[in-house]
């Protein structure tokens, strides 16, 4: 794999990772990672007649300085003096997907292992202590990149749009009525979407599937290296992909319906698609879209990743029917003799 011919010797670092010499994706395009279904997604969620109006709501109610100072009040910015080994990966995945700004970085003291990129106008990443005390070096430089995809990608005001309806939504505030709800829900399809845009410009940050698959191990299941197996979680990861009848595939869907994130097994596999399908290799090539190219062929994408999506839905709502069909037909059967 092209992970390999990157790898050079060198002294395990903190979390026992081989150096390496990443290749420096220079004036790299954030279409160039992002999955259909992120941008077929976010099409969608656009299209909802109450969206611009909520939205602006939203924006008018809480402004973009009060929802800084209340993400950051209780943690502590990133820098030289302060987590410096967490300021040093960050400083190189900014280099590795070139980033025009170094978007401020917090750790924040929580033991629930998580990151989020949040913001308006002025994007920044809270780094929760658990993701700093589990991962090693490259680990968690895998988990810095995702969030810098983030916000690369402009995700981050929908992002923290959906945070502040959820909240919202679980306080009974008078805001959150049913035009909220709605977006609420098509916020959170978009969101699930954008995590599997997010996990290709992390791989992309540190360039090494192995490392982002055990981060992913990792992130479902906690533990180490040493009592985990990674192949095995493969396994599990397309054996969830692959088996199950009708009312299997139902339930997988609802299991999703208010989450925020898709189950890492499914993240596995979608990363790993995309790599034998060739994109990621190409990409370490230099064969990739650069800011301020034209973007005819993403228009292109897009229509296509819209049309999939419609088909996808329309996919859901007919295996919806005739599992629940076949769930009523079981269900009387069981009163006949």
């Amino acid at each position: 794999m092209a992970d390999d011919k990157n790898r050079t010797d060198g002294a395990p670092g903190e979390g026992d990772t081989e150096a390496r010499a990443r290749r420096i994706l220079t004036d790299i395009a954030p279409r160039a990672w992002e999955h259909p279904a992120d941008k077929a997604a976010l099409q969608a969620l656009r299209k909802i007649p109450v969206f611009d109006e909520v939205l602006r709501r939203l924006f008018g109610f809480f402004g973009e300085k009060p929802v800084r100072l209340a993400f950051q009040a209780n943690a502590v910015r990133v820098s030289a003096n302060q987590f410096g080994r967490v300021h040093g990966l960050y400083q190189d995945v900014l280099k590795t997907l070139d980033s025009p700004e170094d978007y401020p970085l917090y750790v924040s003291q929580t033991p629930i292992v998580n990151a989020g990129a949040y913001g308006m106008e002025s994007p920044f990443i809270i780094l929760n202590s658990g993701t700093v005390a589990l991962l090693d070096d490259q680990q968690l430089a895998y988990i810095l990149g995702h969030e810098l995809g983030h916000i690369l990608s402009d995700h981050v005001l929908y992002r923290t749009m959906t945070y502040l309806l959820l909240q919202l939504a679980q306080m009974g505030f008078p805001i959150v009525g049913l035009a909220a709800r709605a977006v609420l829900v098509a916020l959170l399809e978009w969101n699930r979407k954008s995590e599997l845009s997010s996990d290709r410009a992390g791989l992309l940050a540190i360039q090494d599937s192995e490392v982002v698959m055990r981060t992913m191990l990792k992130m479902a299941g906690g533990g180490n290296d040493q009592e985990t197996s990674l192949q095995e979680f493969i396994v599990q990861a397309e054996e969830y992909r692959d088996a199950g009848d009708i009312a299997d595939q139902v339930f997988k869907i609802l299991n999703l319906i208010g989450s925020t994130h898709p189950f890492w097994v499914i993240r596995v596999s979608e990363l790993r698609t995309w790599i034998e399908g060739g994109d990621y290799d190409r990409i370490l090539r230099g064969e990739y879209a650069r800011r301020g190219d034209a973007d005819g062929a993403y228009q292109d994408d897009l229509r296509e990743a819209a049309k999939a999506y419609a088909d996808g839905a329309k996919d859901f709502l007919d295996t919806m029917t005739a599992a629940a069909k076949r769930m009523g037909e079981q269900f009387m059967g069981t009163f006949k003799g």
